[in-house]
C-alpha cells in the first residue's frame, strides 16, 4: 500500500487468519531487532480508512472457500525498500549470489535475535540491490511468529529460527562469531527499552490484555542470557548449521 508519507508498505491486517497478536509481535520484534542493529524494514502503524476498504475489491483475505472483507483501522506496516515499480525484491538467491550478499554476517545477529524471541518460524529474508548497486542486501522480514505467534510463550527447539540454508553461517567458527550481537543483548540493552517499544503497540493488537503483555516482556528480559545455550543446542543438531565451528 502507498501511504501518506509517499512510501510503500506491506500491510498486515488485524483480522488476519493467524492471530491478532501477530501484529503486536511484528511491532515488538521489528523494533527490538532494529535496536540490536539488525537490517529490518522500518515499521509503522498504518491507519486504513474504512472508506478505502469499501472501495477496494482487493482488500480481502482469500480463504479456502470464498473471501473475507478486511476491516479498516490501525494495522501493521513494513516499509518496502523503494518503489515496487523500480526495485525488484527476491525471497531466494542461488548459492553463488547468496555467498556475495553484502551483509551476510547479519544472519548471525538475526539468529541471536530469533533464539532470544523464540521465533517458531524459519528466518524469513528478502533481497534487493540498494541504490541500483551490483550486490544484494538482505532485509530480515516477518517477525510475526516470535513469541510463538499468538500463544506468547517460548517453546524452544534447536532448529527454530534458523535460515533454511547453512551457507549464510559458514563464517561461524565458535561462540565468538556471535559476540557483537550477544554483547549488545546481554550488556547494552536497557529493560526500559522493552517498555518504551511495547507502549506504542495499539491495545487492539493484543485485546487490551496488559497483564499478558507485561508477562511477555518479563519473560523476554529474563531470557537474554539463555541465548548462548540455545545456540549450542542448534550447533549439535543433525543438521549441523555451523559447518566451520571448531
Amino acid at each position: 500500500m502507498r501511504c501518506s508519507d509517499g512510501g510503500y508498505y506491506v500491510v498486515k491486517f488485524l483480522d488476519n487468519p493467524q492471530h491478532p497478536r501477530v501484529l503486536a509481535n511484528e511491532w515488538l520484534g521489528t523494533m527490538l531487532a532494529a535496536r540490536l542493529g539488525l537490517p529490518v524494514p522500518n515499521a509503522v502503524i498504518v491507519d486504513v480508512p474504512s472508506e478505502l476498504v469499501d472501495r477496494s475489491e482487493d482488500l480481502v483475505i482469500q480463504l479456502a472457500r470464498g473471501r473475507k472483507k478486511l476491516n479498516g483501522g490501525r494495522h501493521f506496516g513494513s516499509r518496502y525498500p523503494g518503489d515496487p515499480a523500480e526495485i525488484a525484491v527476491y525471497d531466494f538467491l542461488p548459492d553463488e549470489m547468496l555467498a556475495e550478499v553484502e551483509n551476510r554476517e547479519d544472519f548471525l545477529g538475526m539468529l541471536v535475535f530469533d533464539k532470544w524471541t523464540c521465533n517458531t518460524n524459519g528466518r524469513q529474508v528478502v533481497f534487493y540491490r540498494p541504490g541500483g548497486g551490483s550486490r544484494y542486501h538482505g532485509l530480515m522480514i516477518d517477525q510475526g511468529f516470535c513469541f510463538n505467534a499468538g500463544d506468547w510463550d517460548f517453546p524452544d527447539a534447536p532448529l527454530r529460527g534458523l535460515y533454511s540454508r547453512s551457507l549464510v553461517y559458514q563464517s561461524v567458527t565458535g561462540m565468538d562469531s556471535f559476540t557483537p550481537w550477544l554483547d549488545r543483548l546481554e550488556s547494552r540493552f536497557a529493560e526500559r527499552v522493552l517498555d518504551e517499544i511495547a507502549s506504542e503497540i495499539p491495545p487492539e493488537w493484543y485485546n487490551s490484555d496488559q497483564d499478558a503483555l507485561y508477562q511477555l516482556l518479563e519473560r523476554l528480559w529474563a531470557r537474554r542470557r539463555r541465548v548462548r545455550d540455545l545456540l549450542l543446542t542448534a550447533k549439535d543438531t543433525y543438521r549441523q548449521p555451523f559447518p566451520n565451528w571448531t
